[in-house]
Formats: structure tokens, sequence, C-alpha cells
């Protein structure tokens, strides 16, 4: 089942069906929780993707979309561009594993349609599912986390929030799995790094990545396959991402973000991206909301669609006006 929201990312359209809309991306939420412990109940990220659909009416983002994105070096919205809202996958008590599949034909469905997914959970059970839609397409990895999630199974569970990684990796569809902004004590045993590690997984600290920066990083992302971006908010710093339930200084920056993201946009080698472990309730002055936007909001900007070679060329540019002094 799924819920058409009461207002909609950045006031685009719904649409659950897909076939009349010929959409460039779709935004879609899945709210999904994992039942450790005593059972199910709804999760402090439930409310996530309807929380980041009002941060673009709050700050009037669907006001502006004709107006100039210093950050991307053109106007927001592209002509031609058709942007809808998913609405939500239902994910309640009842059938977990219904929504998890619900979830994964979803996905599926924007990806067969030629869209891009934009997504928010939902813990970090998420990845998985998310990926699931890709069944046909080799995918990359690109994980920002401040825990490696290569458990097993916690508490008889192999499919939570804190195994997504090691379900990714056993995944045919999966190619690389790149880690960054690993830091902090997490729920990773000693053995569970080394499993990453020998399973090909690249793991990046937030120590090295400050060191070596993220355009030197994104620089050796391979370019063989597509990539889904998948960032559980507390990967980012709490300065930019207060909104967690569990916050770990000197985290990834939100340039250091924004360089993968809008670098692999820009190129064209983004397959999806998504959100994961935002909880409103912790936020600050919307602060995490606004940075999800910004960071969707930068996919919409810079992504070049190969049916349009002029569009191709002026993301390839990246520049701003003459007469801006920057």
């Amino acid at each position: 089942m799924r819920y058409e929201p009461l207002a909609t990312f950045l006031n685009a359209p719904y649409a659950e069906d897909l076939s009349a809309n010929h959409p460039q991306f779709v935004y879609l939420g899945i709210p999904y929780t994992t039942p450790y412990g005593d059972g199910w109940a709804p999760g402090p990220c439930s409310n996530a993707p309807d929380v980041v659909r009002h941060a673009t009416r709050t700050q009037e983002y669907d006001l502006l979309l004709d107006h100039y994105d210093f950050d991307c070096g053109t106007t927001v919205l592209k002509p031609g561009v058709s942007i809808v809202d998913g609405g939500d996958i239902a994910c309640g008590p009842i059938e977990l594993n219904l929504a998890k599949r619900e979830a994964t034909a979803a996905v599926r469905e924007i990806v067969e349609a030629g869209a891009i997914p934009l997504i928010v959970g939902g813990d970090d059970a998420l990845p998985p599912i998310v990926a699931g839609g890709f069944e046909h397409t080799k995918i990359n990895i690109l994980h920002i986390d401040a825990h490696v999630d290569f458990r097993d199974e916690v508490c008889g569970i192999s499919d939570g929030y804190s195994s997504p990684i090691r379900r990714l990796r056993e995944m045919p569809q999966v190619g690389q799995i790149v880690q960054v902004g690993l830091r902090g004590i997490g729920s990773a045993r000693a053995q569970e790094v080394r499993d990453a590690i020998a399973a090909g997984n690249r793991l990046i600290r937030a120590t090295e990545l400050h060191t070596m920066g993220a355009q030197s990083v994104f620089d050796t992302l391979p370019n063989d396959f597509p990539w889904f971006v998948t960032i559980d908010c507390d990967g980012l710093d709490p300065s930019v991402a207060p909104g967690v339930e569990w916050p770990e200084p000197d985290g990834v920056t939100y340039g250091e973000a924004a360089t993968f993201v809008r670098g692999l946009a820009k190129e064209g080698r983004l397959a999806a991206i998504a959100f994961t472990e935002f909880a409103p309730e912790h936020d600050v002055r919307s602060l995490t909301a606004l940075a999800i936007c910004r960071l969707l909001m930068n996919v919409i900007t810079l992504t070049p669609f190969a049916s349009d070679e002029a569009e191709i060329n002026r993301a390839a540019e990246y520049s701003v006006p003459g007469d801006v002094h920057v």
C-alpha cells in the first residue's frame, strides 16, 4: 500500500503510476523500521519523508526553481525536467516483508521508467531494499555513514539496520562498495571490520577523508557502473545533521558530501540517492532537513539527460556567468 502525502516534495504532482508522467526524478518515502528488541513500533525516522517535503515549502524552494543556484552554477530547474512525488510506502507492523517487497517494487518501477529515485527513509535497513530495485542493472554503492553496518545478525534479525552493507555485498547486481565517514565506536566488532575488508569493501575513515580531500577520493571512484549513494545522516557531522539518534563528532562535512553527490550527478553516474536515519525530533532549526533538501536539489539541477546534448555540455562546463564575481 502507498500513501499520498498532504504536501508533496517541491510541490510536484503526486503520481503513483509513472506510465503517464515520464518523469526524470521521483521522490519516494520509505519510512521502514527494523523491529529489533520487543517488536515493531514506529521509529524516530517514520515522519522523515514528510518533514523533508515540508522543508522544501518552508524554504520556499518550490517558488525558486527558476532562480540561480551558486552551488551548481546554473538555474535550479532545467526546462523540460519533470519531478513527481511517488508518496510513501506503508511500513506498518502488519507485514514487514510485504512493505519491503512493495518498496523494492516501487524502486524497480522508477528505474524501469528511466527516472532517478530520490528516497528518504526509514532506518539504515533501507539500502538493500532500494538496491533490490536494480536487479537487472549493475550498480556500485557509495555509503556515507559513521558505522560499517556489517553485522550478520542482531537479535536473530539479519536484515536490520546493523546489517545492510553485508546484505548488499551478497547481491549479484552490486559491484564496488565504498564506505566513507567511519569514526567513533559503533556496533562493529573487529571481525566485522575484517570481514568487510575481506569482502572487497573500501573503508575510508572520516579523518582520512578530511586529510585526503573529498575530490581526491571522488577521483578514485570507478566509472564502470552507476552509483547508488546512500547517506546515513549520522555519517554527516552533527553541525550539518544534528537530527540523528547517534551523533558522532568530526563527521563528513556538507561540502564533502556535496562533492560526491554533485560529481556523480554532473557526470550522469548517479543511479539513485537515499537518506536514512533522519530523526526529525532531534533536529535543530531544520538543519538536517535543509541539508537533505539541498543535496537532492543539487542532483535535480546537475543531472544531464542523454536526450539533451546541450544540457550535457552545460553540466560539463559547471561555470557561473562572467558578470558574477566569485
